[in-house]
C-alpha cells in the first residue's frame, strides 16, 4: 500500500448525524477514492518527494489529450480524468517512501485519524455587489436611497486615489478553498465512503483532495460531556468541606 498522505475524492452531499445525547451534528457525506498513482516524484530526479495520483473512474481514452495519454501509458495506467499531488509519508531509512506507480489507495488510509484537511473549488456566484460579496450592511431604504450601492471608496486630497485592496463589488466565487480540521465521523470501507463534520467547499460532484491534517487540534480538557467537572461547584463544594 502506498504510504501517501492524501487522496481524491467526491462531494456526494450533506445529511445530519445524531450522537448519543441526541444533539445533531452537520455531516457532508465525500466518495474518497478510489485512487491510483500514475508518477512517483523523487529528490533526486525531481528535486523534491511527492506522489501523482488519479481517481479512478470510467473515462474514454479518446478524451484525454496525446500527452495525458503518454504519460499515463509510461507507468501503464488506466486513463484518469481529475490528477492532483499530495504528500508523501517519508518511512524510517527511505529518502523517497514507499511508493511506486501503479499502486491503489483506498478511504481506508484514514482510519484511526481523527482531523482532515479538504481543497475544493468554491460554487460561482458571478459577479456580486458589496452587500453580498462582503456583507456590507447597506444604507437606508428609505428616501429614495439607492442602498445596496458601494458608496465613497476615494480620500480626500491625500492620498487622491484609492488604496490597493479596496472591497468593492466584482467576481466571487469559483476560487480553491482549503477547510483544514474538519472532524471524521465515520468511513465506509466498501464504497470509500468517508463522513467529515460540517461543510466542504463545491458543488455536489465536485472534485476534492483530502489529506491528513497538518496541524491537528488539540483535544481541550474539560469538554467531556456529562462527565465533564464544573469548576465553579467543585470549588464551591470544597469551600463547605472546608
Amino acid at each position: 500500500m502506498a504510504k501517501v498522505a492524501g487522496i481524491l475524492g467526491k462531494k456526494v452531499g450533506m445529511t445530519q448525524l445524531f450522537d448519543s445525547k441526541g444533539d445533531v451534528h452537520p455531516a457532508t457525506v465525500l466518495q474518497a477514492g478510489p485512487c491510483v498513482v500514475t508518477q512517483h516524484k523523487t529528490a533526486t530526479r525531481d528535486g523534491y518527494v511527492s506522489a501523482q495520483i488519479g481517481l479512478v473512474e470510467f473515462v474514454k481514452e479518446s478524451k484525454l489529450t496525446k500527452a495525458m495519454r503518454g504519460h499515463l501509458g509510461k507507468n501503464n495506467v488506466a486513463p484518469v480524468r481529475f490528477m492532483r499531488e499530495v504528500p508523501v509519508e517519508l518511512e524510517e531509512g527511505s529518502a523517497d517512501g514507499a511508493v511506486k506507480a501503479g499502486d491503489r489507495i483506498l478511504v481506508d488510509m484514514f482510519e484511526g485519524e481523527k482531523f482532515v484537511d479538504i481543497v475544493g473549488v468554491s460554487k460561482g456566484r458571478g459577479f456580486q455587489g458589496v452587500v453580498k460579496r462582503h456583507n456590507f450592511a447597506g444604507g437606508p431604504k428609505s428616501h429614495g436611497s439607492m442602498f445596496q450601492i458601494t458608496g465613497s471608496i476615494g480620500s480626500s486630497a491625500f492620498p487622491s486615489r484609492v488604496f490597493k485592496g479596496m472591497r468593492m463589488s466584482g467576481h466571487m466565487g469559483n476560487a480553491r478553498v482549503t477547510v483544514r480540521n474538519l472532524r471524521v465521523l465515520g468511513l465506509e470501507k466498501d464504497d470509500n465512503l468517508l463522513v467529515v463534520e460540517g461543510s466542504v467547499p463545491g458543488p455536489n460532484g465536485g472534485y476534492l483532495i483530502i489529506t491528513k491534517a497538518k496541524k491537528a487540534p488539540r483535544e481541550r480538557r474539560g469538554f467531556a460531556g456529562a462527565a465533564t467537572v464544573d469548576p465553579l461547584k467543585a470549588a464551591k463544594r470544597a469551600a463547605k468541606k472546608a
